[in-house]
């Protein structure tokens, strides 16, 4: 069995289509991986088999991008190895120990959330996520304490340091010298991730989008995973935070709040999309609107932006259920207009239509 420097918890079609599919194309990449399901879900086994299998998997891409229609297959090859915490943890401790170099993660939200199990003193299954991988940092410190990255792909904001924060928070209780080295040899980094991943392939696989971004956030000794054009590694995760927030979803929050009004005819983006006249008010609201606040911002990346926002919402591909959308309408109203009239710096009547959504 080969060594696999990257130990990955998550056996998402997100990951498969996102970072797994990265490693596998792009040069110098520090895989192969080991992925890890932490969840315990026996009905996934068949995945993780599929997922390890010599002739990996395929990601069927496609959608819109440039204006133009895309459609291809690639076959993804990174990940050797395939465990799960509840019969393998012995195993996913020495890869942690010996092998690993980073330990990537793509958990669900529910996973993060603190479990009474996470202050015992040894491994769980109960565990949260953070327990785990406190679990598992304190067999690396036994076995000489390597230096190690965590690189946390949940859309959390500022992701890494949460983790690294509830992480020592766990360390400290535990052992006051695991704490310490975790918070010098142990590099916990922030990065941003985006990529629609609309349908599973079995038994492994997934559909997705062109478009991709791993945004990763610069700071002393970051170890690359690969290289790819999706890889960023940029100076200001903030500025990528604030294009997805206040224009891909904010685009989907007001396509959500003109369908509610009309009826909720439609099923899904693509239909939105393929009507010219809500089209035209949705360009119009990008231009009139959203766009000058982030010129006044110095974003001059913005109408590119845009650009790709567009042809990610007509994706004639991707089934993206304007219900799902919906869900939490108010909270997303507040989080991505709300919140954008104030971050602009823009007032005046060009900021109309979306005022009005946040005081109807």
């Amino acid at each position: 069995m080969s060594i696999t420097p990257i130990l990955q918890f998550g056996t998402s079609r997100f990951l498969q289509a996102h970072a797994d599919l990265f490693l596998s194309e792009g040069p110098d990449s520090l895989g192969p991986v080991t992925v890890v399901q932490s969840s315990g879900d026996a009905g996934r086994r068949g995945r993780l088999a599929a997922l390890a299998a010599p002739e990996g998997y395929v990601v069927r891409v496609q959608g819109i991008e440039g204006g133009k229609p895309v459609s291809f297959e690639t076959r993804v090859t990174s990940i050797r190895r395939a465990l799960a915490t509840t019969t393998d943890w012995q195993e996913i401790c020495r890869i942690a120990a010996e092998e690993a170099e980073i330990i990537l993660s793509n958990t669900s939200e529910s996973g993060w959330k603190p479990q009474l199990a996470d202050g015992g003193t040894t491994f769980d299954q109960a565990m949260s996520y953070p327990a785990k991988l406190t679990q598992l940092l304190r067999c690396r410190h036994a076995a000489g304490g390597r230096p190690l990255q965590v690189m946390p792909t949940e859309l959390i904001a500022r992701n890494g340091d949460r983790l690294r924060d509830r992480v020592t928070e766990l360390a400290v209780a535990l052992d006051p010298a695991l704490a310490d080295w975790i918070a010098h040899e142990v590099r916990f980094v922030n990065s941003l991730v985006d990529r629609i991943v609309s349908a599973p392939l079995e038994p492994a696989g997934a559909v997705a989008e062109p478009y991709a971004l791993w945004a990763i956030e610069d700071c002393p000794g970051l170890l690359h995973p690969c290289r790819h054009p999706a890889l960023k590694v940029v100076a200001d995760l903030d500025r990528h935070e604030k294009l997805k927030l206040h224009i891909l979803n904010l685009g989907h929050t007001w396509l959500v709040a003109d369908w509610q009004q009309r009826g909720k005819r439609e099923t899904f983006v693509r239909d939105l999309m393929g009507d010219a006249a809500i089209r035209d008010r949705l360009q119009a609201l990008y231009a009139d609107e959203v766009l000058p606040g982030f010129i006044a911002r110095g974003m001059a990346e913005a109408p590119a932006y845009v650009a790709a926002t567009l042809d990610r919402f007509a994706n004639p591909f991707l089934d993206h259920n304007l219900s799902d959308i919906a869900q939490n309408h108010d909270e997303k109203v507040r989080r991505r207009i709300g919140a954008f009239l104030l971050w602009s710096g823009t007032d005046g009547p060009q900021l109309r239509a979306l005022a009005m959504m946040v005081d109807p």
